[in-house]
């Protein structure tokens, strides 16, 4: 007896039903993590956890990143503990914010926010403008990245590569190229304003939409504490928005009560910390915006505050490279110099999760990466 088949146009529309909704419970689409003492043999890992599925569309393929163990870091540094790093920069987007991205359009056009083909603005240092040019290309969506003239020309030409419209902005005066402050924002989010106004457009605001932090609480936490088997300690965080400490600290205490939570700022800009800034410029992109008005960091109280200067993120940010052949932006170099001294202090002999936030490619024309690579090699 034969059975009819959906037609093509139905069986398109009932993934479409299903791949685009915000994003279920970590539980519904776990892929297992081989954990052995050693590390496995190639034909181990292809046994155990295998390719991922078919995708409909990018979108789908956002999240469940791996979780690695720093061994060589430890190790170099004779550290008591253990430092485990989320590699976000190995997202569509290339960043932990292609999460972001993609949970507040999904979670948008579910609400009756955001309807077909309305446009969509937010200001950007790059990264959740790479998000947003990757889930609004993909969902029929136009969008405009409204970011300052201070971040990386990777940042803006990735985004229109990406199809995304780039509205830069100029920096305040006394700012320095390659170094976003706070007035440098404040310029950017007037400009998303006019364009968001006079467009007609959803604004998708990483630093008040509740789906931002929700991305990383329902996602990136709870694939942390899969992956890790539920032995993390301790997580350190670089802030921007707050999104992932937010997130991140509130899904993690929902396992366990007792894990601490340490906020990362630049030198000079810790306002986090309750310290007055001396210095707003700094080179670490992505955050230490020396704002304190960040709702999504709220109901995750903070276990201490923890001060990187541009130095020690860029010299940790080699060291990921070099020793683990992690390849992090400059943000990945203050979450692993903050995890460090977190192991050399309070925190010795604990299991301290970090993220690398976003890939090194995206600052391939700052001095993250050496002018004379073979010279700088040759002097570590």
């Amino acid at each position: 007896m034969l059975t009819a088949r959906p037609c093509a146009a139905a069986q398109r529309q009932a993934r479409d039903d299903v791949s685009h909704q915000p994003s279920p419970p970590l539980q519904e689409f776990t892929v297992p993590h081989p954990n052995t003492p050693q590390a496995p043999r190639p034909d181990e890992v292809a046994v155990r956890v295998g390719p991922p599925p078919l995708a409909h569309s990018i979108v789908d393929v956002i999240g469940n990143t791996p979780l690695v163990e720093l061994h060589r870091v430890v190790a170099m540094l004779g550290l008591d503990g253990r430092i485990l790093a989320k590699l976000e920069h190995l997202q569509p987007g290339l960043s932990k914010k292609s999460r972001v991205a993609r949970e507040m359009v999904l979670t948008a056009r579910a609400e009756g926010l955001l309807h077909d083909g309305q446009p969509v603005v937010e200001l950007t240092s790059g990264n959740t403008g790479t998000g947003l040019a990757i889930a609004c290309g993909a969902l029929g969506h136009p969008f405009i990245a409204v970011m300052s003239k201070g971040n990386t020309v990777e940042r803006a030409r990735m985004m229109a590569a990406l199809g995304a419209e780039v509205v830069l902005v100029d920096q305040a005066p006394g700012s320095r190229p390659g170094e976003v402050s706070g007035d440098d924002l404040d310029l950017v989010e007037h400009e998303a304003q006019q364009i968001t106004a006079s467009r007609g457009a959803f604004r998708a605001d990483q630093f008040r939409l509740a789906s931002s932090a929700l991305a990383h609480e329902r996602g990136t936490a709870e694939e942390l504490w899969v992956q890790s088997e539920g032995t993390i300690d301790v997580f350190v965080d670089f802030v921007g928005s707050g999104g992932s400490f937010g997130g991140i600290t509130r899904g993690l205490r929902a396992h366990n009560p007792s894990v601490r939570s340490y906020v990362v700022e630049p030198v000079g800009a810790a306002v986090l910390a309750g310290q007055r800034v001396t210095n707003p410029n700094h080179p670490i992109q992505g955050g230490g915006y020396c704002r304190t008005d960040l709702p999504l960091l709220d109901g995750a109280d903070a276990t201490g505050w923890i001060q990187v200067d541009g130095a020690e993120a860029t010299e940790y940010a080699r060291l990921l490279a070099r020793a683990e052949g992690i390849f992090g932006g400059f943000s990945a170099g203050a979450n692993l110099a903050a995890a460090v001294k977190v192991l050399r202090g309070q925190e010795r002999g604990a299991t301290v999760a970090m993220l690398v936030c976003d890939s090194g490619l995206k600052y391939l024309s700052t001095d993250l990466v050496p002018l004379d690579p073979t010279n700088e090699a040759s002097q570590q």
